[in-house]
């Protein structure tokens, strides 16, 4: 294993010291998801014949026909669904769901390198681990399962920071919200063997291994710029207080200096009216 990290940091050492820069991603990369196989019936994972584990692609979505992947920089709500689950995907469901087995995921650090360097060898393939916590319950014949997933993904900390920036990958984690939610009768999916599998997830992205700060000084809005629901709350309560300001200002200065010396036929009890103030004055003989 130390052989191993030493060959690889060797290998990147002298790739750099060629001048040949490392690659990474640019905004709207693709970032395809590779998941380990694992045996449908002990969920165990699967080894190649080198002892090494092999990793399949992500089960291809009904709405792109390509394996699930994410895009550099690129937030928003992506969908993905499972066309039909099979019997050994369902068992493996269940061991996802108990947490006999995690459902373990890779992704790309950086993309390939598509620069060759006479007489050196190309770096190894950088990848960082994609857990997804997968949420649900098991039942005698289905079982329920969280559809909607938070997927938070982490860039390598640079000295600059633009919209639409470039970078590499730093690492990722994403997880189920409302699992159980099903007992409302929504956010989740009854799922049974043959059944589509419906999964929604809320991709975020950040320019550092550290979150955004919620006190002090905010270090970040995102690569694509956020608006939080803070920013619109105070917003609102900001618009709010100048109505209020602008129309107290109105009622206690602005009209009753209009109305000062001009007769209002008595329609108000404000006592500027001609009469008892009430609408209607005495009749003169």
């Amino acid at each position: 294993m130390l052989f191993a990290v030493a060959a690889l940091v060797g290998g990147l050492a002298s790739f750099a010291a060629a001048n040949v820069p490392l690659p990474s991603y640019h905004y709207g990369a693709p970032i395809h998801v590779e998941c380990m196989n694992r045996s449908s019936d002990t969920g165990e994972h699967i080894e190649l014949a080198n002892h090494q584990l092999q990793w399949i692609p992500f089960p291809t979505c009904n709405e792109t026909g390509e394996p699930l992947q994410f895009h550099y920089g690129v937030e928003g709500e992506l969908n993905c669904t499972i066309p039909l689950i099979s019997d050994p995907f369902f068992h493996l469901l269940e061991f996802y769901i108990h947490n006999d087995a995690p459902l373990s995921c890779r992704l790309p650090a950086r993309p390939a390198p598509h620069v060759e360097v006479i007489g050196e060898k190309l770096p190894d393939q950088e990848y960082i681990p994609l857990i997804f916590a997968l949420a649900g319950t098991l039942q005698a014949s289905h079982m329920h399962i969280s559809t909607h997933m938070n997927v938070l993904l982490h860039s390598m900390p640079k000295h600059h920071m633009h919209n639409h920036d470039s970078g590499v990958l730093d690492s990722a984690v994403s997880y189920s919200t409302s699992p159980m939610s099903h007992m409302a009768g929504s956010f989740t999916k009854k799922l049974i063997i043959g059944d589509p599998l419906p999964f929604s997830f809320s991709v975020r992205w950040f320019p550092t291994p550290m979150l955004p700060k919620t006190e002090g000084r905010v270090e970040w809005q995102g690569l694509g710029g956020h608006v939080y629901a803070s920013t619109v709350f105070y917003s609102l309560v900001s618009f709010i207080a100048g109505l209020l300001v602008a129309g107290m200002y109105t009622l206690g200065v602005v009209l009753p200096r209009r109305l000062k010396g001009r007769s209002m036929g008595g329609a108000t009890p404000l006592g500027y009216g001609v009469g008892n103030g009430w609408g209607y004055s005495k009749r003169k003989d």
